[in-house]
């Protein structure tokens, strides 16, 4: 899933562009966002606040098993990179 600060009408609109499958939940209060520590304040355009970058494996329980974050939005982990992650975790 993909969370972010954009309302829900632009988070929709975002996945269907490129035709991702998986849920786009909004966040435009940060609540959740807050609660990872992604805050990045007046990140965003008109310095709006936005999340930082992050990915997470998270397990069945609810268990952070993998996460990777960054400062940069063109820096995020490949596909194959998440997979080995993944197949590295005792589950």
């Amino acid at each position: 899933m993909a969370i972010s600060v954009d309302p829900p009408d632009v988070s929709e609109h975002l996945r269907q562009k490129p035709g991702y499958t998986f849920t786009f939940l909004s966040d435009p209060n940060t609540e959740v966002i807050r609660r990872y520590d992604l805050l990045h304040k007046a990140g965003g355009p008109k310095e709006h606040d936005i999340s930082r970058p992050a990915e997470f494996l998270v397990d069945r329980s609810g268990t952070v098993r993998w996460e990777n974050f960054t400062e940069d939005i063109r820096v995020r982990p490949r596909a194959e990179q998440m997979l080995a992650a993944a197949r590295a975790i005792q589950w």
